[in-house]
């Protein structure tokens, strides 16, 4: 049960998304929500930390000023979330990029869920990295909210994307409070004759759901890789799914995080709120 929600509010991009789905869903599952909120110095200006006790000044002026934006997003979150009588918490903070993923990560890790919006890469800020950091991090769910999302989060419909690998294996199972509310279970397969280890089929996947008492049903497609994202979206309209469950590929490679084909169109171009697991 998710009973501990972390949700990081942007500072630099519109916050509504993000205070409208986390708090909606805190309430539904009558959990905490601690919302984090960054104010990012620039990296330039912690150069100067060595420079003697001025230029040291100088940057943590700009630390209190960056905690001062992050102070400012929280504010809005803060009426919201008195309102809606939920339990919350709230963090503002100050930091060169780098240390703030780290922060954020290691807040994760205490958490049952993450919340975090999409990026939008037609606006450059450190807000659209973010997201996957978290995912990297976390060691737990993060749901992923697209930034064309507004109103309350719900997940009566339901899509699993299953190509029975270990990380939709994590992803079906954090995703285990949302499955035990649906009204409806779709396992999307794709290519799945070619994908899928014979034990760990979607059939199989159906009968151990079956035995938790959910019903589900099996949706088998064909596509290129290029189109496997595409079609899982089409699928998800089609079937007006609300939420899609899925693995987060990706590595680190010499300190960059490196996202898997499938997993980053999908934060480029989603149109459902997805919940990954890494």
């Amino acid at each position: 049960m998710y009973k501990d929600i972390l949700v990081h509010i942007p500072t630099e991009r519109p916050m509504r998304c993000a205070i409208e789905g986390s708090i909606s869903l805190a309430a539904q599952f009558n959990a905490h929500l601690d919302a984090v909120a960054i104010g990012y110095v620039a990296t330039s200006a912690a150069y100067v930390m060595e420079g003697g006790a001025a230029v040291a000044a100088v940057f943590e002026l700009e630390r209190e000023r960056a905690v001062e934006r992050a102070e400012a997003a929280l504010a809005v979150f803060g009426i919201e979330a008195a309102n809606a009588g939920i339990s919350y918490g709230c963090r503002a903070l100050g930091a060169i990029p780098v240390d703030a993923a780290g922060s954020l990560g290691e807040m994760a890790r205490l958490h049952d869920l993450s919340v975090v919006l999409q990026p939008d890469p037609a606006q450059g800020s450190f807000d659209n990295d973010v997201p996957r950091e978290i995912l990297f991090q976390a060691g737990g769910p993060v749901l992923f909210l697209p930034y064309t999302f507004h109103g309350a989060f719900k997940a009566g419909r339901i899509g699993i994307c299953w190509d029975g690998s270990r990380l939709a294996a994590r992803a079906v199972h954090d995703a285990a409070p949302f499955l035990a509310r649906a009204d409806e279970i779709v396992i999307i397969t794709i290519n799945e004759a070619d994908a899928a280890p014979d034990e760990a089929s979607a059939n199989g996947l159906a009968r151990h759901l079956g035995r938790r008492g959910l019903s589900t049903r099996t949706v088998g497609l064909s596509a290129t890789r290029a189109d496997i994202q595409p079609t899982i979206l089409s699928l998800a309209a089609d079937e007006g799914l609300d939420l899609l469950v899925m693995g987060g590929y990706g590595h680190s490679r010499l300190q960059e995080r490196v996202l898997g084909g499938v997993t980053r169109a999908m934060l480029q171009a989603m149109t459902v709120p997805t919940l990954m697991s890494h």
